[in-house]
C-alpha cells in the first residue's frame, strides 16, 4: 500500500468524520470536498453516483411522507399504543416489535418518534425501568431497514447483487433479514429485560421523585394519541400503502415471467411509489406542503444526499485503487469470508446509514470474490451507527425518557443502547447467515 494511497484514504475517512460531527445534510455534502481533492488535486478518475437508489428513494420517501401528511402514520401509531398498553407488562419485547414493524412498513426509522414517549410512559406507569424497553425499542426502529421492501438498504442490495451474477429478489432477502432480525431483538429484549435498577430500588431515580416538581415532571403527563380522532381518509391512505407494498411484492417475484413488460425492477418500485403517492393526494386529503415539511420527507431527503456523496466518493476511492485492494484482502476473503461484516459494520459506525453503507461497500466486498450468498447472510451488520450514540433516534429516545433511566454515558460509548445493539447486530447476523447457507 503506497503513501499516497493511504493518504487518500485518508482524506475519505476524515471527510466522512468531519460529516458526522455536523450530522445531517453534512454527511453527504462534506463528502463532496474528499470527492473533489480525490478528482481535482490527485486526478483521479471519478466513480459514478448511484442514481437508481437515489431514485428509488425519492420515491419511496414521497409515498410515506404523503401517507404522514393524511394522517394514516397517526392512525399506525395509534394502533401500536393500543397494543402497548393492553398488555404493559410485556412492554420490552412488545415495544421493540412495534418500532421494528413500524420501520419495516415505511422504510425509515423517523417513523417511529411520536411512539417513544408512549413506550416510556407505559414503562413509567407500570413501575418497569424505560431504559429496558426503550433501549431496545430505538435500536429495533433502525434494524427494521434491512427488512424493509422499500427501503435503500435491501433495494440496493438487490440491485447491485443482480449486476454482480447473483439474482436475488426482495422478497427472498426480507425472508432471510426479517427472521433474522427478529430473532436478534428478542435476544436483545431478553438481556433488557431485568436491566439495570428496579425503579423503587434505584437510589437515584428515588432521590428524583422526592422532589415534588421533578415528581410532577416524570409522572404528571400522559404521552398519548388515543384521544385523536383518526379520519376514514387517513385510514385509506393506509390501505393504499400496504397495496403498493403488496405490488412491489408481486412484482418482485413475478416480473420475469411478464415478459411483455419492459421494465426493470426499480422502475417498477418507483412507477408504484409516486402513483400510490398521487392517489392518496386526491383521494385521502393529503397536502403536499404538509408531507415536504414533515419527518419522513425531510429525512428521506437528507439520506438521499449522505448516500450521494458517501457512495461516490467512495467508489471514486476505491474503483482507481482495486487491484491493490484485492491483492491486500484476497487471503482473508478467501479464508474468512463473513468477516466482510465486520468492515461493514466499522464503516456503518462512520457513515451513520444503512443504505450508504450497501452502495459504497457492496460492489467492492462482490469485485473481492465475496459470493452474493455470504453477503446476503451479513447484510444485517450494516447496522452499527448505535455505537456512537450521535444519531437522531437515539438522542430523542434519550430526552423522551423524563425518568433518566435512558442516558448517554460519560465515557460516551457506556450508553444505553451499545448493549442492546451489540446484542441484536451480532444474533442477526449469525441466525442470517446460518439461514442463508440452509436456504441458498
Amino acid at each position: 500500500m503506497s503513501w499516497i494511497m493511504i493518504v487518500q484514504l485518508l482524506i475519505v475517512l476524515g471527510a466522512l468524520w468531519v460529516g458526522s460531527r455536523y450530522g445531517s445534510l453534512a454527511l453527504g455534502a462534506i463528502s463532496g470536498i474528499g470527492l473533489a481533492i480525490l478528482v481535482f488535486c490527485f486526478g483521479m478518475k471519478p466513480g459514478t453516483p448511484p442514481t437508481d437508489v437515489i431514485y428509488i428513494i425519492i420515491a419511496a420517501v414521497t409515498c410515506a411522507g404523503i401517507m404522514q401528511a393524511s394522517g394514516g402514520m397517526d392512525w399506525l401509531i395509534q394502533l401500536a399504543e393500543k397494543m402497548l398498553r393492553k398488555h404493559p407488562d410485556r412492554i420490552t419485547f412488545l415495544a421493540p416489535l412495534t418500532t421494528f414493524f413500524l420501520t419495516v412498513l415505511v422504510g425509515t426509522g423517523h417513523v417511529v418518534y411520536t411512539l417513544m414517549p408512549i413506550i416510556c410512559d407505559i414503562a413509567l406507569k407500570k413501575g418497569i425501568r424505560p431504559e429496558r424497553p426503550c433501549g431496545v425499542a430505538s435500536i429495533a426502529s433502525q434494524v427494521g431497514i434491512t427488512c424493509s421492501p422499500i427501503a435503500a438498504a435491501v433495494v440496493a442490495f438487490v440491485s447491485i447483487s443482480n449486476a454482480n451474477g447473483f439474482d436475488i429478489t426482495i422478497p427472498q432477502v426480507l425472508m432471510i433479514t426479517i427472521p433474522a432480525c427478529i430473532c436478534g431483538l428478542m435476544a436483545a429484549a431478553a438481556a433488557s429485560y431485568k436491566r439495570g435498577l428496579d425503579l423503587d430500588k434505584d437510589p437515584v431515580f428515588q432521590a428524583k421523585i422526592a422532589d415534588p416538581e421533578q415528581r410532577a415532571y416524570i409522572y404528571g403527563n400522559t404521552a398519548t394519541t388515543l384521544d385523536r380522532d383518526i379520519p376514514q381518509s387517513a385510514k385509506n391512505s393506509v390501505f393504499i400503502f400496504l397495496g403498493a407494498l403488496l405490488m412491489v411484492v408481486f412484482f418482485a417475484i413475478f416480473l420475469p415471467k411478464l415478459t411483455y413488460l419492459h421494465v426493470k425492477m426499480n422502475q417498477v418500485i418507483q412507477i408504484i411509489m409516486i402513483t400510490a403517492a398521487a392517489l392518496m393526494i386526491i383521494f385521502c386529503k393529503a397536502s403536499p406542503k404538509k408531507a415536504v415539511a414533515g419527518p419522513v420527507w425531510q429525512s428521506g431527503m437528507v439520506a438521499v444526499v449522505a448516500i450521494y456523496g458517501i457512495a461516490w466518493m467512495a467508489d471514486t476511492y476505491f474503483g482507481n485503487y482495486m487491484p491493490q485492494i484485492q491483492d491486500m484482502l484476497d487471503d482473508i476473503v478467501t479464508k474468512y469470508p463473513w468477516s466482510i461484516a465486520l468492515v461493514f459494520f466499522a464503516v456503518s459506525v462512520l457513515i451513520n446509514s444503512q443504505g450508504a453503507v450497501v452502495v459504497a461497500m457492496l460492489p467492492l466486498a462482490y469485485k473481492l470474490g465475496i459470493s452474493g450468498v455470504v453477503l446476503l447472510g451479513v447484510l444485517p451488520s450494516v447496522y452499527g451507527y448505535f455505537f456512537i450514540p450521535n444519531y437522531p433516534s437515539d438522542i430523542a429516545t434519550v430526552n423522551f425518557d423524563r425518568s433518566g433511566t435512558t442516558v448517554i454515558g460519560k465515557y460516551l460509548l457506556n450508553h444505553s443502547f451499545m448493549m442492546p445493539g451489540l446484542i441484536c447486530v451480532t444474533v442477526s447476523t449469525i441466525v442470517a447467515y446460518l439461514l442463508t447457507l440452509l436456504i441458498f
